[in-house]
């Protein structure tokens, strides 16, 4: 199907993130409604329109008739010129931008990516072009990015600019700005149980760095979590802290092997145990406090995810119980962007001197005005407004993961509590890495429990995939569902043995299923 492409914005009503008419200054705008190249585009009638209109796209930029940079036209333009619907078209767009041939930007519309490259002239057409990137993120390493709140950001931007101090223009105060800590003790307090003052609120740029400088701070092992991320761990090991593993259970950290473990610090995400997902239990989380104050040890609380709770009120902090013992982390990775670069931590008094030193005598890390702009965003209470708004679309994106495997993988079952950016599908023993394997053929991003677990655990190994439902944008969840089901394993036979799960739901997170309903 051959056809011309090339209409004007004024022929048609405009898209997002195409120039209005009387804004267009390029050639196209110009040169008027003709003005497009004629290009071959051939629907090979197999499978659905959209599958044709994709491929066909695919072709054109894999044999490098599509140059990158190449500004398509408007999906409504194209779908008339093809006499097909708007949603098939737009559909097909969509869904390659997510794959990554094409990028659309506000001002700029739709266009072949830069990394797009043609294929070696000895392929034929009938030769798949390889995926440069994985079709589908589901690794659980941050939120949806579409959804940052762009206009009260920008509001809070302009006000925080307008009101700034001139000395927020000189050399950076290493603690932080004073605004932004004082809007987090108040905020702490009230949303999260922490008990601080802005004093003893430092500023960082994420939980790595706050994480990197308790490591130069501390002396001795420090005792981590059986599974945790490895990044981490490495934080400390290049700090010269060696790690000790927790077992981890149904109840979080198993906080009675902590003396044995001869550590003076240890590292917990009591909140919503990452990576397999439950809270650590009340009477643990009294246990580990008495631990610190029997022998001097310091809690370092990870609450990286802790505003997301969907079946209750999110569990307060542990550093409200003892404020002298705890170091709580917190930053916006999860609950707005990695991109802000911004975090906090509430220090013990006797440490803030400390972890200044380390720092530095002057802020290198982050900015004063992002800092103020937060204070603003925090003040105005367009944080809180922010993270409801997510805590819904999160909980009807985990509802639909759960819905969906209970409809075509009922055998797999779900672990940890109904929080967070992710959760773990339990496989049965043996199966994980073919499951990661089969995951990776089927264009998705994801990682088996194995990859977080600590090398020195003794705990024995647990299958299961770590699946990050906050990354992937709208348009592309339910095809990411739909792959991820194709990659887990097949029910066992009737003569084989099951995994845990069949037969009936596994003992609730907390250990006991009248403590915490089940989820599904």
């Amino acid at each position: 199907m051959s056809d011309r492409w090339g209409n004007s914005a004024a022929d048609h009503p405009r898209e997002p993130g195409e120039p209005s008419s009387g804004s267009e200054s390029g050639p196209e705008s110009r040169s008027g409604p003709e003005s497009g190249p004629d290009f071959h585009l051939e629907l090979d009638g197999k499978g659905t329109l959209r599958e044709q209109i994709m491929r066909a796209l695919r072709e054109a930029i894999g044999s490098g008739r599509l140059a990158p940079g190449t500004r398509l036209p408007p999906y409504r333009s194209l779908a008339r010129d093809l006499g097909l619907a708007l949603n098939t078209v737009g559909e097909a767009y969509g869904e390659l931008v997510a794959e990554g041939w094409l990028v659309a930007r506000q001002g700029s519309g739709t266009r072949v990516a830069r990394r797009s490259t043609p294929l070696p002239p000895d392929h034929t057409r009938r030769s798949a072009p390889p995926l440069r990137r994985p079709v589908y993120d589901l690794m659980p390493t941050s939120p949806d990015a579409a959804t940052f709140p762009r206009p009260a950001w920008q509001t809070s931007a302009r006000r925080a600019l307008h009101a700034a101090p001139n000395d927020a223009f000189g050399v950076g105060d290493p603690r932080g700005r004073v605004e932004l800590r004082t809007a987090l003790t108040e905020y702490l307090a009230r949303a999260r149980g922490v008990r601080t003052a802005p004093h003893r609120i430092i500023v960082c740029a994420g939980f790595a760095h706050a994480l990197s400088m308790l490591g130069q701070v501390l002396d001795g092992a420090v005792a981590v979590e059986s599974y945790g991320l490895g990044f981490h761990r490495s934080l400390l090991t290049g700090a010269g802290r060696h790690t000790v593993p927790l077992s981890v259970d149904a109840r979080g950290a198993v906080i009675d092997e902590l003396p044995a473990t001869g550590a003076e610090a240890v590292l917990l995400t009591p909140a919503h145990q990452f990576p397999t997902g439950g809270p650590l239990h009340p009477e643990r989380r009294a246990a580990v406090i008495d631990w610190a104050r029997a022998g001097g040890g310091l809690v370092i609380e990870d609450d990286y995810d802790g505003e997301f709770r969907y079946d209750r009120q999110p569990v307060g902090a542990v550093q409200g119980l003892d404020p002298d013992r705890v170091v709580y982390i917190g930053s916006t990775s999860k609950s707005l962007s990695p991109a802000l670069r911004i975090g906090w931590m509430a220090v013990p008094d006797r440490l803030v001197d400390d972890v200044l030193s380390v720092k530095g005598a002057r802020e290198l890390w982050t900015g004063s005005l992002e800092q103020l702009t937060l204070a603003d965003f925090i003040a105005c209470g367009a944080y809180d407004r922010h993270l409801r708004r997510m805590r819904l679309k999160y909980r009807r994106r985990r509802d639909r993961l759960v819905a969906t495997l209970g409809a075509r993988a009922p055998h797999i079952g779900i672990g940890g509590i109904a929080a967070g950016l992710h959760a773990v599908l339990d496989l049965p023993p043996g199966t994980e890495q073919a499951a990661v394997r089969a995951a990776s053929r089927q264009g998705l991003a994801l990682e088996g429990l194995a990859a977080y677990r600590h090398p020195d655990s003794a705990m024995p190994p647990r299958d299961g995939l770590v699946v990050g439902y906050g990354t992937p944008p709208d348009h592309a969840f339910d095809g990411a569902l739909a792959a991820l089901c194709l990659a887990l394993p097949e029910p066992e036979q009737p003569h084989g043995q099951g995994p845990a799960s069949r037969g009936g739901r596994p003992a609730g997170p907390c250990g006991d299923e009248a403590e915490c309903p089940p989820y599904r």
